[in-house]
């Protein structure tokens, strides 16, 4: 036997917690191209090249995260790593995820609401915008090719789209009502509402892994009624304590007291990842609190498609320009206003993400098998593409007619989105590279104006 196949055959050496740290602190910086390269990014890394955990284990863990509200990929990698080492293993592969993110666009936001009027600057944002119409037209196509593969489905798509579009019906009912047809549908027409949308299982092997097909689940994957409930209470303790403190110091109706409730409503709706989570974002933020207006709202999608992490961090550029915009702690305390609106989007945001890992983990290790429970998510996920691709006619409207249909139509904005589409579905470009390309584009129109 060569040694290749003797190293292919054993498993490699248990990860130290200080290795993995290392680890999910890279991925917090290089985790770009949005939840599908992000979770192409780690299967590249854990499953073929460093085999920490085997093809099996690792879409299985990827089924449950797909069908839970919240981002994927971190909550992907908050379960590898609480399947590796534990609670503390969970949790840091989760925070370092989002936290280098979460910095970064700090950063990014404060830039843009402070230089933002500047010519160069405004050059750039014309031609990001279409082409973040694009990527999102991209996304309800991608999200469609897997979610609807009946009639049935589509036509919910279909529905889901005319309730948000025509009726302005809020998405958490939209939400609702798919469940509860996707229940009902399992029961009338089971077949089709199977949750063949997601991610199979695959006889892919790239050798021996560390968590390996049947490696036995660790102790602290086991289900017990009382871990349950201990992080059940932590978790509750933990979100009521933040927003009791909000409450103490700003008041019910203080716009950060508001921001941890319209977060955490928004963490329990996001089915079907970042994208399905921007309408109900935007009638929030937009239209009820007037936090941002729709341009920034597109504007900062375009900065969430530019920095590294999950795009659901698009919710911290809502609560920086809130925190902004309400001036929370007076007119000379604007970035500091920022960061705390910032963060506390992300902290309402992410944490049941967490608790979905911890409560739900233990539950899905045991039971690797058929999930009865996917059916009224199957319907939900075939609603959120009518609900993307809302969101998609929206930034349309904006970015092609910006000061409304009575105006000129935007044409150079429509050849950018046109090519920046053509790039990501023809040519599979990454989409940082169709936003770099299309800002060039956008500066060099502006400057020759």
């Amino acid at each position: 036997m060569s040694t290749n196949s003797q190293q292919t055959t054993q498993a490699p050496d248990p990860v130290s917690f200080g290795e993995a740290f290392i680890y999910w602190l890279k991925l917090g910086f290089i985790s770009f191209g949005g939840p599908a390269g992000q979770i192409s990014m780690m299967h590249q890394e854990l499953v073929e090249k460093r085999r920490w955990i085997s093809e099996h284990r690792f879409l299985h863990a990827l089924n449950y995260t797909m069908v839970l509200p919240g981002p994927e990929a971190q909550q992907l990698a908050t379960y590898i790593g609480w399947l590796m080492h534990g609670v503390r293993g969970g949790i840091m592969a989760g925070v370092l995820f989002v936290l280098p993110s979460l910095f970064i666009l700090i950063g990014l936001t404060w830039i843009y609401l402070a230089f933002g009027d500047v010519p160069a600057v405004e050059g750039i944002l014309y031609g990001i915008k279409p082409a973040v119409t694009a990527i999102v037209v991209f996304a309800a196509y991608r999200i469609g090719s897997r979610a609807l593969p009946n009639n049935v489905l589509r036509a919910l798509a279909v529905l889901a789209f005319i309730a948000i579009f025509a009726f302005d019906i809020p998405f958490p009912y939209i939400v609702l009502m798919a469940g509860i047809i996707g229940y009902i549908g399992s029961h009338v027409a089971e077949h089709k509402f199977k949750a063949g949308g997601h991610h199979g299982s695959s006889k892919e092997s790239y050798g021996a892994a560390i968590i390996d097909d049947d490696t036995p689940v660790p102790e602290h994957a086991k289900f017990k009624w009382s871990r349950l409930l201990v992080f059940a209470v932590v978790g509750f303790s933990i979100w009521a304590t933040a927003m009791a403190l909000l409450i103490i110091n700003y008041g019910w109706q203080g716009t950060l007291t508001q921001m941890g409730i319209f977060f955490t409503k928004a963490a329990l709706v996001t089915f079907g990842g970042a994208y399905a989570v921007l309408p109900y974002v935007y009638q929030g933020g937009v239209d009820q609190f007037g936090w941002l207006t729709g341009t920034q709202m597109i504007d900062g999608l375009a900065l969430g498609e530019t920095t590294p992490g999950p795009l659901i961090m698009v919710v911290s550029f809502v609560g920086f320009v809130g925190g902004w915009t309400k001036e929370v702690f007076g007119p000379d305390a604007l970035l500091i206003a920022g960061a705390a609106g910032a963060s506390i989007a992300a902290l309402f945001t992410f944490l049941p993400s967490f608790l979905f890992i911890l409560l739900g983990g233990p539950a899905v290790e045991a039971t690797r098998g058929d999930v009865k429970f996917t059916a009224p998510l199957t319907g939900i996920t075939a609603a959120v593409v009518g609900v993307v691709l809302n969101l998609a006619v929206f930034f349309a409207y904006h970015v092609l007619w910006p000061q409304g249909f009575d105006h000129a139509f935007e044409w150079f904005a429509a050849i950018i989105g046109a090519a920046a589409f053509i790039a990501l579905f023809k040519y599979k470009t990454g989409i940082v590279k169709v936003i770099a390309a299309s800002a060039v584009c956008g500066l060099v129109y502006s400057l020759i104006l």
